[in-house]
């Protein structure tokens, strides 16, 4: 009785989210004359909701590491759980960025399609090394990496202090009291916010479709239709055939359990900020703690492959659309480029902005066509998260049956 409440809990949650994503839409594309004046208001509820939701991120992230890092029982066992994720990341982002380069290629989209140009100050992301990337894994200062939002450092620097108290054993047995009372803490407030995500998603859909305006997203329908078609192939194949062959979940299961998480994605644009619906997620799939609670917030941070989509999509699209020929060398190194500048995009909304304007450098594309990207950014970031998040959930239910954990035989079977 219990697995049938919970189950009709989440559907009831996921069709709440799903009205309040049709009704944003709507509202966003009737809200400009008539209604403008209730923009303000709108805005505001979106953005209480979304800092509701950002304010426990990082307790929960770095308590539920070290509580699932103490629950691992080994140090060996945790280094599974993190390679694991990073090799599952890694090939995913490469191979969705060749996609997002040869679909447009071959297809030739763009091509006599007429850019109005319009420039933009974009300060572009830095294009460091293999070994500065490692380097900056480290935080000198941890509690400047919690202020500026550092995801991937308070997850390396959560690792460090979990094994070290796992080394330590009964000696740090009162600071891991305090986490999982942090922990439990968090979940609590966070399961409170979640009753707010049908109308957090109508403020926030009904903000974006707003700002860009029916006009925009119909004078790029057709791109924006290929990118999201593309983006749906790559989940259903991608993602279905790693929960299906590796995880041996059902594919309709797996994608009906964690639409709440996608939705919420889609609404929201920021993966971070689904991360506690994404955990919800996993767990009502039977997903063992100690790997949901290391594999998530890794995949929110590494994990973006529809990301990478994008930007080679749109790299192809405005280079046809310019005149521009990119030779099949200089393709290999933006899908080699793409690839490191998606992994450090930050899981927030427009986090992509500046990797694409690091990579239309490389590329060579004319200054004039990021003014034409941050109109679509959005609209392309809202699949895109939503992408995101699925592959994240897809590698936790995948890594239930390939990383073995004392006790999560029994959890495994639920799904």
């Amino acid at each position: 009785m219990k697995a049938k409440k919970k189950k009709s809990n989440s559907f009831s949650l996921t069709l709440a989210i799903f009205i309040g994503l049709v009704l944003g839409i709507l509202f966003g594309i009737f809200m400009p004359g008539r209604y403008e004046f209730l923009l303000p208001a709108v805005e505001l509820v979106g953005g209480v909701y979304m800092n509701a939701l950002q304010m426990m991120i990082y307790p929960l992230v770095f308590c539920s590491l070290i509580v699932g890092i103490h629950g691992i029982g080994s140090v060996s066992a945790t280094g599974r759980v993190g390679l694991q994720s990073v090799i599952y990341f890694t090939a995913t982002t490469l191979f969705a960025s060749l996609l997002g380069l040869f679909l447009p290629k071959a297809l030739g989209l763009g091509t006599g399609v007429p850019i109005e140009m319009a420039e933009a100050q974009v300060e572009a992301t830095q294009f460091t090394s293999l070994l500065d990337t490692v380097k900056n894994l480290i935080p000198s200062n941890p509690v400047a990496s919690f202020a500026n939002g550092n995801m991937l450092q308070v997850l390396v620097f959560a690792v460090i202090v979990g094994i070290a108290a796992l080394a330590l054993g009964e000696k740090a047995e009162p600071f891991l009291k305090v986490a999982e009372a942090v922990n439990e803490i968090s979940v609590k407030i966070v399961s409170v916010v979640m009753y707010f995500t049908p109308v957090g998603v109508f403020c926030s859909i009904a903000s974006v479709i707003c700002a860009n305006g029916t006009g925009t997203v119909l004078a790029l329908g057709a791109v924006l239709l290929a990118l999201y078609l593309t983006m749906l192939l790559y989940v259903l194949v991608v993602y279905g055939g790693i929960v299906k062959l590796i995880g041996k979940c059902p594919i309709s299961k797996f994608f009906s359990t964690v639409m709440p998480a996608a939705l919420n994605a889609f609404g929201t644009c920021s993966s971070s900020a689904t991360l506690p619906l994404s955990k919800r997620c996993a767990d009502d799939l039977g997903v063992p703690n100690e790997i949901s609670s290391l594999a998530l917030p890794l995949g929110a941070t590494i994990n973006m492959d529809a990301v990478s989509i994008v930007m080679s999509f749109m790299i192809v699209f405005f280079a046809n659309a310019c005149g521009v020929e990119i030779s099949f060398g200089m393709l290999a190194v933006v899908l080699l480029s793409n690839a490191l500048l998606s992994i450090g995009t930050p899981g927030v909304p427009g986090g992509a902005i500046a990797s694409f304007a690091a990579l239309a450098s490389i590329a060579g594309l004319p200054a004039g066509v990021m003014g034409v990207y941050i109109s679509v950014n959005t609209l392309c970031d809202m699949g895109a998260t939503c992408a995101n998040v699925l592959g994240d959930l897809a590698c936790s239910t995948a890594m239930s049956r390939t990383v073995r954990l004392d006790g999560s035989e029994k959890r495994r079977e639920t799904c």
